[in-house]
């Protein structure tokens, strides 16, 4: 009954992991030291751009037909974990936090960092083969929130740790080739 809920937060929560948009968390963490609002701010961000992305996905999935959905599906995942190998960095530019309260600062961060993303592309291409939409973006914020707010209340144990990070890219990698070879041989439920 929730299949689309969990298989989407589990793929949001391992594709964030090492993600530029975690080590905006960190940034944020460090920058504001107030967790309570930059978590509430990670969490209308996310919302905001997974519901467009969901949406986007699930109207594209009702022009084209389940053999080409199969192949985009898989193909996409397939690139998403080609993507999962490059390691994520932030720019200077990107990790300048403007000074306008934790909150409002986060919020909009965060939403700029995951336009994008390949969270965000991983939400278009859940919301292409799964349904209901509100399911997928429930699922997404909760793979995002769950890779976030322990960088937002760990940031310093995660930051001193990085290298842990980088091993999951090769994890994460292999799980969305798996998922991506599923789709296209039809296997992916």
């Amino acid at each position: 009954m929730f299949d689309t809920f969990l298989i989407s937060t589990g793929v949001v929560a391992i594709a964030e992991m090492g993600d530029k948009t975690q080590l905006l968390s960190l940034i944020l963490a460090a920058r504001f030291r107030r967790p309570l609002p930059i978590v509430a701010g990670i969490f209308v961000a996310t919302v905001l751009n997974h519901f467009a992305a969901a949406w986007i996905g699930q109207q594209v999935a009702g022009l084209i037909s389940a053999d080409i959905l199969r192949w985009v599906v898989g193909l996409g995942f397939l690139v998403i974990a080609a993507w999962a190998l490059i390691p994520d960095t932030i720019s200077e530019e990107e990790s300048q936090v403007k000074p306008y309260g934790a909150f409002v600062a986060t919020t909009i961060a965060f939403f700029l960092a995951e336009m994008g993303d390949k969270t965000q592309v991983a939400t278009v291409a859940l919301a292409l083969k799964y349904a209901p939409l509100w399911q997928v973006v429930l699922g997404t914020t909760l793979g995002m929130m769950l890779a976030n707010v322990p960088a937002v209340y760990l940031g310093n144990w995660i930051s001193s740790r990085m290298h842990i990070l980088r091993m999951v890219r090769f994890v994460a990698a292999g799980i969305f080739a798996v998922i991506g070879v599923m789709a296209l041989l039809g296997v992916a439920g």
